[in-house]
């Protein structure tokens, strides 16, 4: 299971590394819609979580090396129309 690193870089800005098995890193920079906050039902604390659980769910789909270096969560429903539904059991 890939290692994931989450710092906060800005308000709903995320910048995340994540290391794989093989010790190889990748960077990306998750930005959060505020309405995402509210559409799941989540405190702005919590965001760490929502960004940890999509990037997962992400990691489950495809390796690190295609996840996209600098995204909004609203990419990945464009591109995983389950998203919505699936990351509401993740959370």
């Amino acid at each position: 299971m890939p290692e994931l690193d989450i710092v906060a870089s800005d308000e709903h800005v995320y910048d995340v590394t994540i290391t794989d098995d093989s010790g190889s890193e990748s960077r990306h920079c998750v930005r959060v819609p505020e309405s995402f906050l509210e559409t799941y039902g989540l405190a702005a604390s919590q965001e760490p979580l929502l960004v940890r659980a999509s990037l997962l769910y992400l990691l489950e789909r495809e390796p690190p090396s295609s996840i996209m270096a600098s995204f909004t969560l609203d990419d990945v429903t464009r591109y995983f129309p389950d998203y919505p539904d699936d990351i509401r059991r993740l959370i």
